[in-house]
C-alpha cells in the first residue's frame, strides 16, 4: 500500500489560529444546524405550540401541533442539543424557556424564527447558483420558491409596525398630505402589504403597485380585494425600462422597501422614479445598510448573512435578466453616486433604532 502524501505546511503556519478556524468551523455547523430546525418549527407551528412555556411530551406536542410524533420527538432531540429547549428526561418532557419564545415567536417585538428560512431558502438553488459560478449568467426569480412569502414575514417586522409612526414622517409634510389624498407609487412591491396599510390608513390617497412577480402580484390583488381597498391596484410590471416608460410627473409620493439592489437596470428604475415625480415630491427608500467597500463591511453585525443572500438572490436575479447585478451590498456611497445620476438633489439618509440592516433614504428633486 502507498502511503499518501502529506501535504506542504508553509514556515508561517500558525497552528493555534488553524485549530481556533476548525473550532469556529464545527461552531458554525452545529449553529446553521439549529437555524434549519428553527426555520422547521417556525413553518410547521411547533414554536407556537412551545411558546406558553409548559412542558410537554413529544406525543402531546405532535397532538397540539397535528404533526407526525416520530418527527417531532427527533426535532425535540435536536432542538435539546442545541439548547433550544429545555428537556427533563426523568418526565420525558420537553419546554421552550420564555427568554428564547420571547425571540423566536410573535409574542416579543421581532420574530427572529422568520430570519431562519433564509439559509434552507437559498440552498434549494445551489446547483443554479454553483453553474452561474461556472458560465456566468443568474437564477430567475421563478426558481425561488417562497421567496415573496419569507420577503412579506421580513417587512411585516421591520417596515410594517413602524411605517406610519416612524417611516413616514421622515419627511414631515407626509402624514398630512397622505390625510389630504396624494398619488402614491411603490416599486417592487412584493405582497402589498406596505401598500395595504397605507391604504388603509388614507382612504383620500391613491395607491399602485408594480412587482415583476405575477405570484406576488396575484396575492397581492386577491388579499386587496377581500380587504375592500378600492384606492388600492396591483400591476405585474418589469421595471428595467421604467427611465423611459415611466409617466412623467405623476406620483406625489414613490416608494421602494429593499427593492433596488436586486433590479436589473437599478439606475434606470431611480431615473424612472425621478421623472415621475412631481416637483414637490418625495421618493422614500428602504435598502440595506452598508458600506460600498468589502473592508468597510467587516464590523457589520449581519454582513456575512447579507453577502450570501446576495450571491445566492438579489445579484443573482439580476443578473438573470442580463442586469448589472448590484448587489445587497452595494451601500451607501453607491447608493449617493445613483441617486445623484437620476436627479436627486436634496439626499437625506437614516437609520432606526429598531432596524440595524436598513438604511432609509429621503430624497426631493
Amino acid at each position: 500500500m502507498t502511503a499518501q502524501a502529506q501535504p506542504s505546511v508553509p514556515a508561517n503556519f500558525d497552528a493555534s489560529r488553524a485549530a481556533d478556524f476548525e473550532n469556529r468551523f464545527v461552531r458554525a455547523l452545529n449553529e446553521g444546524a439549529m437555524l434549519q430546525l428553527i426555520s422547521l418549527a417556525h413553518r410547521s407551528g411547533l414554536l407556537d405550540h412551545l411558546a406558553n412555556g409548559e412542558p410537554v411530551t413529544s406525543s402531546e406536542l405532535a397532538a397540539k401541533a397535528k404533526l407526525d410524533e416520530r418527527y417531532v420527538r427527533e426535532w425535540l432531540g435536536g432542538a435539546t442539543v442545541a439548547a433550544l429547549v429545555e428537556h427533563d428526561p426523568r418526565a420525558m418532557t420537553y419546554r421552550l424557556p420564555p427568554e428564547h419564545a420571547t425571540l423566536l415567536t410573535d409574542g416579543g417585538e421581532a420574530n427572529l424564527a422568520v430570519f431562519s428560512q433564509y439559509l434552507p431558502l437559498m440552498g434549494q438553488v445551489e446547483d443554479d447558483v454553483l453553474e452561474c459560478f461556472r458560465h456566468g449568467g443568474g437564477v430567475p426569480y421563478s426558481r425561488y420558491a417562497r421567496f415573496h412569502e419569507v420577503m412579506a414575514e421580513d417587512s411585516g417586522q421591520t417596515v410594517l409596525p413602524v411605517l406610519l409612526d416612524a417611516i413616514l414622517p421622515l419627511a414631515a409634510e407626509l402624514p398630512d398630505r397622505l390625510a389630504q389624498g396624494i398619488d402614491v407609487l411603490d416599486l417592487g412591491c412584493g405582497r402589498g402589504l406596505a401598500l395595504m396599510k397605507l391604504a388603509e390608513r388614507f382612504p383620500n390617497s391613491r395607491f399602485t403597485g408594480y412587482d415583476l412577480s405575477a405570484e406576488a402580484i396575484g396575492w397581492a390583488t386577491q388579499r386587496a380585494a377581500r380587504l375592500g381597498l378600492a384606492n388600492l391596484r396591483f400591476e405585474e410590471r418589469d421595471l428595467s425600462d421604467f427611465d423611459r416608460t415611466a409617466p412623467a410627473q405623476r406620483y406625489d409620493l414613490v416608494t421602494t422597501f429593499d427593492a433596488i439592489h436586486d433590479q436589473a437596470h437599478p439606475l434606470n428604475l431611480l431615473k424612472g422614479i425621478r421623472r415621475t415625480l412631481r416637483e414637490d415630491g418625495v421618493y422614500l427608500a428602504q435598502d440595506i445598510h452598508s458600506s460600498s467597500h468589502h473592508h468597510g463591511d467587516r464590523d457589520h453585525p449581519m454582513g456575512t448573512l447579507l453577502y450570501t443572500l446576495s450571491i445566492m438572490h438579489c445579484m443573482s436575479v439580476s443578473l438573470a435578466q442580463g442586469g448589472e447585478g448590484l448587489g445587497t451590498m452595494w451601500g451607501r456611497e453607491k447608493a449617493r453616486e445613483y441617486f445623484g445620476k437620476a436627479g436627486f438633489g436634496n439626499i437625506e439618509v437614516h437609520q432606526l433604532p429598531h432596524d440595524i440592516q436598513n438604511d432609509y433614504w429621503v430624497l426631493r428633486p
